[in-house]
């Protein structure tokens, strides 16, 4: 879709500028409720983010960013608002997956929605002072606050005969991050499930404003530790359309592969895992087994298991040898055929089968109204998948297939993830083969950024869709670093996810979405 096309189908009319690829059009309190539902409801563009911006000291004030997708477009659309006595009107009514965003914008940033039925401080807790927004410039990011002893956060009261609440958390057995679940139910039936997150609340928008370009990036790798190519894929996607260049083919293709072995790891552990939750135990071993079998191949290909260290601005720091490559492919085939057996033991097993069949159902439209994204919208059958819309690396070249399930249950993410594995091994065996063609040159020189400029990376880790906002200021220097995570959308679907089931099922669904605490609290 052309430019010229872009600006008369979705803002004729507007104020407008194209910084990069991203078109930035004005809007004010008047015409956002229009012009946002005929963006999203008559055109069914997705909003990828919404993001505050401190630019007090240029004058402008604060500005809101809502950014849309053009699937398919070279170019993103961000609507530009600007806010007035901190105030800005809620989406709610027109869009409802901004309530969130627009929590997270008045804990950060101080701006009250005007209209958003949700009050509860996102993230931030109790112990935080009032009236002391990290992401303004004028935080001091880098002293202790005060401990505050603020209102504790309320979660929703459902009385009547029989009804009581189970408190689960913060702390939970085994590694996994801390998160407090507040179940009202019945019996064991499950009336209503509340999480409260940000336990793990690093700061990490902040800090991106102060580091070193090289410690930013090592930052991005650690948003959402098991998505840590992902991530940093993302941030260097849109810093290399900050400094006006392209990675080498080479490269697009390296990330394809590491793209797609984190994507690996992740689904075979998660399908042994599901298992394991139904007390099928050797389903639980084998995952971990072909787990580590891939990780393997991670640490001998880029010399990390996390595939650290290997984006940079421009391609990649490391050249992988063929033989290895060659080597890997032989690895990935038979770890499909170990795969492969016992996925069917596991599928003929009628007790494990009746645990995840009909367990854990989300909605379509709940999907759609929460703005779910990736792995848990394609299994109500939502077509999102930024590896088809919004093709990168060399995802374009390798005509990747999107895969769908319909029934929005346990099952369905089981099975879409065993799909995916198979998909996994056909784009890395197909990236090889371009690899080995192309000219081995890593990375493309870095002169400086764009000035007062702004850029949107956006790639499709294990979990779903990851989206970069980045701006600079006068001199070049990156001022905002603005990043959403898929978990930030998927955990509310969680508690839509559990309503009606019983309470030993908790586990299993929350296996089966398998989101991330650190991604969602930054």
């Amino acid at each position: 879709m052309k430019l010229t096309e872009i600006k008369t189908t979705y803002i004729k009319g507007l104020p407008t500028q194209v910084i990069n690829k991203v078109i930035v059009a004005e809007v004010t309190r008047d015409n956002i409720f229009e012009t946002v539902s005929a963006l999203h409801a008559s055109h069914h563009l997705p909003l990828l983010t919404i993001k505050a911006t401190d630019q007090r000291k240029e004058g402008n004030g604060f500005v809101l960013y809502y950014v849309f997708g053009i699937p398919h477009a070279a170019y993103t659309l961000a609507l530009a608002l600007q806010v007035k006595n901190n105030r800005f009107p809620s989406l709610v009514p027109v869009l409802f997956e901004a309530a969130l965003y627009e929590q997270e914008i008045k804990t950060f940033f101080g701006l009250t929605p005007e209209g958003n039925p949700f009050t509860n401080q996102l993230i931030l807790h109790e112990n935080w002072p009032d009236d002391v927004y990290p992401l303004r410039k004028d935080f001091p990011w880098n002293k202790r606050v005060p401990i505050s002893n603020g209102q504790p956060y309320v979660f929703q009261h459902i009385s009547g005969e029989g009804i009581y609440q189970i408190p689960v958390g913060p702390v939970h057995a085994g590694i996994i991050e801390p998160g407090h679940f507040r179940f009202s139910v019945i019996g064991e039936k499950i009336l209503s499930l509340q999480a409260q997150l940000g336990y793990v609340h690093k700061g990490s928008e902040k800090l991106f404003e102060h580091l070193s370009l090289s410690d930013k990036l090592k930052l991005s790798e650690h948003i959402s530790g098991d998505m840590s190519f992902a991530h940093s894929l993302a941030f260097c996607q849109a810093l290399e359309d900050l400094a006006g260049i392209e990675a080498t083919s080479y490269a697009k293709y390296v990330r394809v592969i590491f793209s797609e072995l984190e994507r690996l790891v992740n689904h075979i552990n998660d399908v042994g895992f599901i298992l394991n939750d139904t007390a099928f135990a050797f389903g639980g071993s084998n995952g971990m087994r072909l787990r580590e079998e891939v990780m393997q191949i991670n640490e001998r290909l880029a010399g990390s298991r996390f595939l650290r260290e290997i984006n940079c601005v421009g391609g990649v720091t490391k050249e992988i040898p063929a033989k290895l490559l060659e080597d890997a492919v032989k690895t990935l085939e038979h770890i499909s055929r170990d795969f492969q057996e016992f996925i069917a033991i596991a599928e003929d097993t009628e007790t494990v089968m009746n645990r995840l069949k009909g367990t854990g159902y989300l909605s379509l439209q709940t999907a759609k109204d929460h703005g779910v994204v990736g792995m848990a919208a394609r299994m109500t059958g939502l077509a999102k998948d930024a590896r088809v819309s919004y093709p990168y690396a060399g995802y374009g070249q390798l005509h990747h297939k999107m895969v769908l399930q319909h029934s929005g249950d346990v099952y369905a993410r089981f099975q879409l993830r065993i799909e995916e594995v198979y998909e996994s091994i056909r784009l890395i065996t197909s990236a090889v083969t371009h690899v080995q063609k192309e000219e081995i040159v890593l990375a493309v020189p870095v002169k400086d950024f764009a000035k007062e400029s702004m850029a949107v990376g956006i790639t499709e880790g294990w979990r779903g869709e990851i989206v970069y906002l980045v701006m600079t200021d006068q001199q070049g220097e990156i001022t905002r670093v603005g990043v959403r995570d898929p978990s930030f959308l998927n955990w509310p679907a969680v508690s839509y996810a559990v309503e009606g089931n019983i309470v030993p099922d908790f586990p299993l669904i929350n296996k089966s979405f398998n989101l991330s605490y650190s991604g969602f609290d930054r």
